[in-house]
């Protein structure tokens, strides 16, 4: 199957969703045009609190959409942008993805950066989603699975449709971890 976007989100207020838009335009060093995570620096509000001063390495958010397709047989109904994604991918392994691969999406290039962490308000928005996005496995380990995060290395125009293309970086696998 090709990796295609599914859909694209933004919102220039610090929502949990995004409206899903017809396209979303990358800017580069930044992240999405008129989103409310746009800037060289950390946007997040807790992360802001801690130290404004922190690079924003989540500039784009990234889901899968069989993601969203798995929770749903869960029972949980979760549209592209509910889960305040920026880009909805599909034919993506978004979470296998080592650390510094890089997503094309047409001119626009976005560095992978880590995991989302999933955080309570998941479940202000559908009671009990929190525990389909972080659990522990078998081995006790911490799984995330809320999406990926980037930086916007090359800007330009994200819409439905458009084929992704991904980059590994030469050298070893480098595992995912929450930025």
């Amino acid at each position: 199957m090709a990796a295609v976007v599914e859909s694209v989100s933004s919102s220039g207020e610090h929502t949990f969703s995004k409206p899903v838009r017809g396209s979303i335009r990358l800017l580069a060093g930044l992240g999405v045009e008129g989103d409310a995570h746009l800037g060289t620096t950390v946007k997040h509000r807790s992360r802001v609190a801690v130290d404004p001063t922190q690079p924003n390495l989540r500039q784009v958010h990234l889901m899968h959409a069989e993601l969203l397709e798995e929770v749903a047989l869960a029972g949980f109904a979760v549209a592209p942008g509910q889960m305040g994604e920026n880009i909805t991918t599909r034919g993506v392994d978004l979470l296998g993805l080592s650390r510094g691969t890089v997503l094309g999406f047409g001119q626009a290039r976005v560095e992978i950066t880590g995991l989302r962490n999933p955080c309570a308000q998941i479940d202000g928005f559908s009671q009990g989603l929190l525990k389909q996005m972080v659990y522990r496995d078998e081995q006790g380990e911490l799984v995330r699975r809320a999406g990926v995060m980037g930086v916007v290395l090359a800007g330009g125009v994200v819409e439905p449709g458009m084929a992704v293309t991904v980059a590994e970086p030469t050298g070893a696998h480098v595992s995912l971890e929450r930025v």
